[in-house]
Formats: structure tokens, sequence, C-alpha cells
């Protein structure tokens, strides 16, 4: 059925029609743009269905360009310690959790975060033993590169002191009691992945169906998700996706970032970038260079600012990431590397310079250590910028103690890769941020969190509202090479648009955004979220 959606404020993201008041959908496309009156007049008859938007402002949809959909759908089946500022709160929350829980069963969750606490630091090994006698633990860090375990976990899972531990991985000792206290980095986290029991399929399809709502809800018509690793693997991620989008047609477009495991599973199942079809696709072969800046283990070229000896972690050689590369580019993929640190960032460059491009863009994820001769490297039409401006929010103001002042002017500069002509896509990396477009485009304009009253980090690299909006609009759409299809509100393009409350290109007050809602998500010309409906589609 042909829909004129009227008498709302489209902001087009189109530079031949930047404004305009009414659109016309047939076929999930935009066919036409213009007035309200010309539209009406031309479109308005037969059985077209109109829908009056009362004045609203309307975007191009948005677009969550890094996010983990699985792991935001498994917490809503772990329990879930995201924002707690006590370390008492967070020990009362697994405790409970324990209680309810069989002796032996894994108690798991995800989301601490030590920098918050005012009451101590990283729970020990012993209060995790406390609140968790019976039952083994594995509670992932926000940021994902760090977890707790308990000495329960430890039994389960054959800990000696001998063990081998993966490669860029660590399990913390007490220098003191050489013991282990409980955390354990990066890959160190396999030794005890193995020994806990996978969610069945339908366990998962049920969350992740929330997800994809939760999604929806706030806005988000695309978004490009990491999932294998948490999911069982490239076909139980694809046979997911493909049920909830596919055939039951929830909405939401999604592109599947495949972890470089699997490339041997893409390879056998004839699959590869762009494999499937509007609605759900294949995108790149996704690997980490390096680790984060919380513990220390983003690597760095110079020594970290409060720890002079220590640099990062590489989690693979040189040589190592140049035969992944080759392996992805047998195959005519892009890859998508997560490079937090400058010295992972030029490493991968190296290596990617190596090789010849392939029809779609290399993604560099995060990019938050900069130097001036590695922006040079990624402002090239095949490279893209995967941002997070969320990022500025949760990492200060404790990365200055990281980082030194000397190397903040580099650090989460997102005006200056844009200003450099360097393809930026905006995204959450949730769940490490709130599955939330609003607070990241906020973040972007402001720089500082919601209440806070200094003047933004770092406020030369402020972006406008507009290019705020646009990272995570039409700038979405280019690390698939989709934007002739989407991205902007333009005749021919998918009908993808999100309805807001209030205008945010005229709000006084950028924090106006923060009480801002989601009216309507439109994907493909349906509405599949509407403010004060409780169904989906």
């Amino acid at each position: 059925m042909r829909k004129v959606y009227t008498n709302g404020t489209f902001y087009t993201f189109d530079s031949m029609k930047p404004q305009v008041e009414a659109v016309v959908v047939e076929n999930g496309r935009f066919i036409d743009i213009g007035s309200r009156d010309a539209m009406m007049a031309y479109w308005g008859g037969g059985n077209t269905q109109v829908v009056n938007l009362e004045g609203k402002t309307v975007t191009p949809g948005l677009v969550d360009s890094h996010l983990h959909m699985s792991a935001i759908a498994i917490n809503l089946l772990h329990v879930d310690v995201t924002g707690l500022t006590s370390k008492v709160e967070m020990l009362r929350k697994i405790e409970s959790q324990a209680h309810s829980l069989p002796p032996g069963e894994w108690l798991l969750g995800r989301g601490w975060d030590e920098n918050l606490f005012t009451d101590g630091g990283i729970p020990t090994i012993q209060e995790l033993d406390y609140v968790s006698p019976h039952n083994p633990l594995y509670i992932p860090r926000v940021c994902g590169h760090a977890a707790l375990v308990n000495s329960k976990a430890l039994e389960v899972s054959g800990y000696h002191q001998d063990i081998s531990i993966p490669q860029g991985g660590a399990i913390v000792i007490d220098e003191m009691t050489k013991q282990p206290t409980g955390l354990i980095l990066e890959s160190a986290s396999e030794i005890f992945k193995q020994y806990i029991p996978e969610y069945s399929l339908e366990d998962l399809k049920g969350a992740l169906r929330q997800t994809i709502q939760m999604a929806m809800k706030k806005g988000l018509t695309s978004v490009h998700t990491n999932d294998p690793s948490f999911l069982g693997g490239l076909h139980n991620t694809y046979q997911l996706f493909d049920e909830l989008l596919n055939q039951e047609q929830l909405g939401l477009r999604s592109n599947l970032l495949i972890d470089h495991e699997y490339l041997d599973d893409l390879k056998e199942a004839g699959m590869y970038t762009g494999f499937g079809n509007h609605t759900l696709q294949i995108g790149a072969v996704k690997l980490f260079a390096d680790g984060a800046f919380g513990r220390r283990t983003a690597l760095l070229s110079e020594p970290y600012h409060d720890a002079p000896s220590e640099y990062g972690e590489a989690m693979y050689s040189n040589e190592e990431l140049h035969e992944i590369i080759r392996k992805a580019r047998e195959l005519s993929m892009p890859i998508a590397v997560h490079t937090i640190g400058d010295k992972a960032l030029e490493n991968v460059l190296d290596e990617l310079d190596k090789f010849p491009t392939v029809a779609y863009r290399d993604r560099l994820i995060h990019v938050q250590s900069l130097r001036n001769d590695l922006i040079s490297r990624l402002a090239v039409p095949s490279r893209i910028a995967d941002i997070q401006p969320r990022f500025v929010v949760g990492d200060f103001p404790w990365v200055e103690e990281r980082l030194g002042s000397n190397r903040l002017p580099l650090a989460y500069a997102w005006k200056t890769l844009m200003d450099s002509h360097v393809i930026c896509a905006g995204g959450s990396d949730s769940p490490v941020e709130p599955i939330d477009p609003l607070l990241g485009i906020h973040a972007a304009v402001t720089r500082k969190g919601p209440g806070d009253t200094h003047e933004g980090w770092n406020k030369k690299e402020k972006l406008s509202m507009y290019h705020a909006f646009k990272l995570f609009t039409e700038m979405g759409a280019y690390p698939t090479n989709e934007e002739t299809i989407k991205g902007t509100i333009s005749r021919g393009k998918l009908a993808d648009m999100t309805v807001y409350s209030q205008n945010p290109f005229e709000m006084n007050n950028p924090d106006e955004l923060l009480n801002t809602e989601i009216e309507m998500t439109i994907i493909g010309g349906n509405i599949t979220f509407e403010k004060g409906t409780t169904t989906y589609n």
C-alpha cells in the first residue's frame, strides 16, 4: 500500500532538498518528497494511507554502526551490574542471584566498572567467594576486556599455577600471596568460557527478540552487530537473526560482523560480505588488535602516563595480523578491527597497506588514541573510522591519568577526524554504553555526561547537532556500501525514518535531547515502533 507521511518537519540529509513537509512511500522506498500540499494533491487519492505526524520532527532512520546485540540479549538472562556506583551494591546483587541458583550452577553477569565505585575498587576473590560460595562465577567488566571469577570458577576450570593462558590474556596474581585475585584479562576468559553451559537457541532467540524491540524503541532502524562468539558460531547467529528478521519480520535491519575465527565456516557456507538482503546481511570480518584503557591493555606507542613500564597488549603479532587479513582477502572480504591504542592502529594499517582494497571498506573501530600521521592514513575512501562518541562520558576524567595531558588533544578526537576528511560512522558498542543513539549524539555535541556542569572534555572536539546526527544517520550506511540506498530521505532509497517528540535542530540547549522521546520508528515505510503502544511491527 502507498503511504503519505505528512505534516512533519523532515530533515532529509539530502543536499538537493534538505527539508520537506511530506514523503511518499511505496514498496518500502521513498517515491517522492516535497511540500505537504504537493504530495497530498498528487498522491493522496485512491487507496493511499495518510499518516499525519502532527508537526513532529523526522530524520533518516538512526543507525548504530557498532554494537553487540547478543551481549545485550544475554544480559537479560544474567545479573546486570551495569552502571552500579557501589561495590557493596554489586556484591549484594551477586549474593541475591546466588541464593536463587542451585549449587554448582554458573552465576553469570556483566557490566561492572570500578571507576564508578565510590566505596572501593574491584571486588577481591575473597569477597566474591563470600557472596557466591557454591556457584562458579563469571562476570565481565563493562568493556568486555576483563572479567571477575571466584574460587569455585577456578576449581571448575581446572586452574593451576602452570596453566597455559591464551596469547594476549592474563590471570592477575596477588604479589604477596601468589594466588589469583579473581581478575582475568582479555583472552584468559577462554579458560573459563569453555566450562560455561550454552543457552538453548530458544532462550537466546527470546532474549534477542526483546533486544531487537528495544533497539527499535530507541529509534534505531539499522544496526551493525558482532555476535558469533556469544551465539555459538556463524550458523547459530545467522539462523537466529534470519528467523527473527526475515521470517518473523520484526523490522530492524542488521549487518552481521563475523569474528575471524569463523572464516572457514563462511567459506564452507558460501557466505561473503553482502550475502543476504536489505534486512539481514553478512558484513566484515571482525578481530581485536588490542584491549582497552581501563585495564591498560590498549596498545600505545609510548608508555602509559600512570604506569611508565606498561605499553598495553597486542592481541596478535604483525605476522598473525597479516595472515588473518590474507584469509579475509581470499574471500574478498573487508576487516573490522578493534583498535583503541595508537600503536594497535599503526600495526593494523601497516598490514592493510600490504593488501589491495576490496569492494567494501575496512573498518577501524574505536580509534581513541591518534597521531597526526595515522589520521592521514585513515583519510582514504576505502577506510572507515567506526567511532563511539558516548565513550567520552564513560572514560573521562580517569582516562587522562592513563594518557597524560600531552596525548589528550588527539584522544577521542571525533571533530578532528571529520575535519580531516576521514569517513566516520557513529555507534555505541552497547552494552559497553547504552543502546540509545540520542545519548551518543548528546555526547558528541556536549562532550560531557547528563548532569555535568563543565564545558565539555576537550571541547574543541564538539560536533554540531547536524554533524552528530549525520554520524548516526547518513554515515551509518557507508561501512556497508549502502549509501546509495539508505541513510538519507531521498527518492528511491529505503524508507527508514525516526520521529522525535522535539526538534533537535532548534534546541537552545543540547541537554534538551535528554528529554526527547522517540515517537515512531519507521522501517521500509512501516511503523515498527510507536510510543504509547505495547506491540511492535
